[in-house]
């Protein structure tokens, strides 16, 4: 069974930095896209940034130039770091990967999600 574990969320106050990471694991055969959602209160999901594994990237334009997705295939691993935060980025944040396993065909896995509060 394939997880996705995001870690790095939490408090920072207007301006600060944060660097989430979403880890893959389990029985992996190759993962096609990873891209970070969010989720406000009250509000709907939306699409941050997406990297594929060629190594195309693409961010919402809420975010350009401040965030930066980045990968380490090795590690199945990747990484949101978040810039110069606004107290609009306060949000619930899911990885998102498009993977297969030796067992399946692509198929989508959520992550459970890491909060970001930008407060001062």
């Amino acid at each position: 069974q394939v997880q996705l574990v995001e870690s790095g969320g939490g408090l920072v106050q207007p301006g600060g930095s944060l660097r989430l990471s979403c880890a893959a694991s389990g029985s992996i055969r190759s993962i096609n896209v990873i891209d970070w959602y969010r989720q406000a209160p009250g509000k709907q999901r939306e699409l941050v940034a997406v990297i594929t594994s060629g190594g195309s990237i693409n961010y919402a334009d809420s975010v350009k130039g401040r965030f930066t997705i980045s990968r380490d295939n090795a590690k199945n691993t990747v990484y949101l770091q978040m810039n110069s935060l606004k107290p609009e980025d306060t949000a619930v944040y899911y990885c998102h990967a498009v993977l297969s396993t030796p067992y399946s065909g692509k198929y989508g896995q959520w992550g459970q999600g890491t909060q970001v509060t930008v407060s001062s």
